[in-house]
């Protein structure tokens, strides 16, 4: 299984709710630090008010812990007794999905409650990993099942149900995942076809739909956003790896790249559309990017210029537009930062 969304503001809610941005839209740019004890942080989502959740840890990597950061300060999740632990989508209240090793090695789902992590189970195959959770605490990943194959759940109400898959092979080599889940519960994610094409998928009300392509048999489906909009990644016709929006009326935008050769991935969206991601430039950097709905735009020509940062992946954007993000310097240290719309 593969371990692998006041006042200040007001004229910024106004362009993003015409998804544009002014010619000279900028950012402030918030170091979060790490927590006592810690020398990383990888972030992976905030929500409506600005909390952030992920995975920090000491510089071996060999531990990590599930983290919420609020307002200056972090609070330790922990794990479900195991070595690791990351938090992959955050609610406007607070509760965080994710997945951890518990006490025996073994990945598990979780929502949290309060302080603690509750593992929320598996669908018969005994692991789970979880990707995202809605404001009604719905939450949403993949697992093994019986017989070996990894097919997307929807956590609901106490209860994990098997989404089924898009007429995926049986077996452990097929990974079928859901990824994003909005207020409507409906799911996005992408699986296997039953001729061994990659497809993104909604799944609503017990039915499960394909997404559009870029042109090639290659789509994943990583966020969906209140308005059913769609962001991920997809093969085009010409054979480049671009981020796109995919539209509740059927229809898919190709949101390009950075230079003539580069992929992109958009790993978020908010409501007005504005998706964020990480793009690979024709020398093989990669760059955080922000699309305003007409442009793919670099992050890094959005901060201070003399920041000291890269900002090499964007992973998540709220409803007033702030982005959380991981930043690189010319040492190779990485922290993570919070872009505030100015």
């Amino acid at each position: 299984m593969r371990i692998l969304r006041s006042q200040l503001f007001t004229c910024f809610a106004l362009l993003v709710s015409a998804s544009a941005f002014c010619a000279t839209h900028t950012y402030t740019m918030v170091d979060l630090g790490v927590p006592a004890g810690n020398d990383f942080v990888v972030p992976r989502a905030v929500n409506a008010s600005g909390q952030v959740t992920g995975s920090t840890g000491p510089a071996d990597g060999g531990t990590s812990q599930v983290f919420v950061y609020t307002k200056g300060t972090f609070t330790i999740l922990g794990t479900l007794g195991g070595n690791s632990g990351i938090g992959n989508a955050i609610n406007s209240s607070g509760q965080v999905a994710g997945y951890s090793q518990n006490a025996a090695g073994v990945y598990r789902a979780f929502i949290s409650n309060g302080g603690s992590l509750i593992d929320i189970g598996d669908l018969g195959g005994g692991s789970a990993v979880a990707y995202g959770i809605n404001d009604a605490g719905q939450v949403v990943g993949s697992s093994v099942t019986k017989d070996g194959s990894n097919h997307p759940f929807l956590y609901s109400d106490g209860k994990m149900i098997d989404l089924g898959t898009l007429g995926s092979p049986e077996g452990g080599a097929w990974w079928n995942s859901a990824e994003g889940i909005n207020n409507a519960a409906i799911v996005t994610g992408y699986g296997y076809t039953a001729s061994a094409g990659l497809d993104g998928f909604t799944w609503s009300n017990g039915k499960m739909t394909a997404l559009p392509s870029l042109g090639a048999d290659w789509t994943e489906a990583y966020a969906i956003n209140n308005k059913g909009q769609i962001t991920g990644i997809s093969a085009t016709k010409q054979g480049a790896n671009h981020a796109y929006i995919a539209s509740p009326n059927g229809t898919i935008q190709d949101l390009g790249a950075i230079g003539k050769y580069g992929i992109t991935w958009g790993f978020a969206i908010n409501d007005s559309g504005l998706v964020v991601g990480q793009a690979e430039l024709d020398n093989g950097d990669v760059h955080a990017f922000v699309h305003n709905g007409t442009k793919l735009l670099d992050l890094n020509n959005l901060v201070t210029k003399d920041s000291g940062w890269t900002l090499i992946d964007a992973r998540g954007i709220n409803n007033v537009g702030q982005v959380v993000c991981t930043g690189l310097d010319n040492n190779g240290n990485e922290h993570t930062f919070l872009l505030t719309p100015r």
